[in-house]
């Protein structure tokens, strides 16, 4: 199916309602790499996936600033993925810690407000690594929690996982999780699972905004 061909009648929501209805009448359970930004956000989107996907959690977050945080955040979503009850199996890939590299990408554009090219830079190398680690654990679909966030541009998100999908020949999961009350169950599984639910995004940039720069 080709998602530019429905995109005038069908929200990212119902594209992904679509897709599951599709793969339960097949009658088979596909592999997804699920690229997580931390475990509050994925709380929901694995509870809501996991009945017709066999989920690999990919932690890739070379953003998060600083170290201490990013350890954080990574034994948060090892403790949810032990404790949390799912349908099918759920396992967890911590990818590598590569601060460098997001410097790299987002260089030139420190001073960009919350939002905007930063951080689609951002998501695109996150989106990235998850397609090319899809591609070499051979999964056919992949896709991120990022949408949850009500913080998060959707539509830009959808059109960067197509364009990857497309250049690593994967089916990138469209989607949009913060609809159907996604982001509001997110919160209410966070404090039943008793997740660290941060205050920031992750970036020092956006932990500067927050006033929070002095603090470890």
């Amino acid at each position: 199916m080709s998602k530019n061909n429905h995109l005038a009648t069908l929200s990212y929501q119902q594209w992904l309602d679509r897709e599951i209805e599709e793969i339960k009448k097949l009658n088979y359970v596909p592999e997804l790499l699920l690229h997580s930004c931390c475990a509050s956000c994925s709380s929901y989107v694995i509870d809501y996936l996991s009945p017709y996907f066999s989920i690999t959690v990919f932690f890739y977050n070379p953003n998060i600033y600083p170290e201490t945080e990013y350890e954080k955040r990574l034994k948060d979503q090892t403790k949810l993925l032990k404790e949390m009850t799912v349908i099918n199996k759920v396992s967890l890939i911590a990818g590598p810690y590569e601060t460098e590299l997001f410097y790299q990408r987002v260089k030139g554009l420190e001073q960009e407000k919350e939002g905007g090219k930063r951080c689609l830079k951002c998501y695109e190398l996150r989106l990235e690594k998850t397609a090319q680690k899809a591609l070499e654990l051979k999964i056919p679909y992949f896709t991120t929690t990022l949408t949850v966030s009500p913080h998060k541009n959707s539509e830009a998100i959808n059109r960067l996982g197509s364009e990857i999908a497309s250049e690593y020949r994967l089916k990138y999961l469209f989607s949009d999780f913060k609809k159907k009350g996604g982001f509001q169950r997110s919160v209410l599984l966070a404090n039943q699972y008793r997740l660290y639910r941060q205050n920031y995004c992750g970036c020092i940039f956006s932990r500067e905004k927050k006033g929070i720069h002095n603090q470890e």
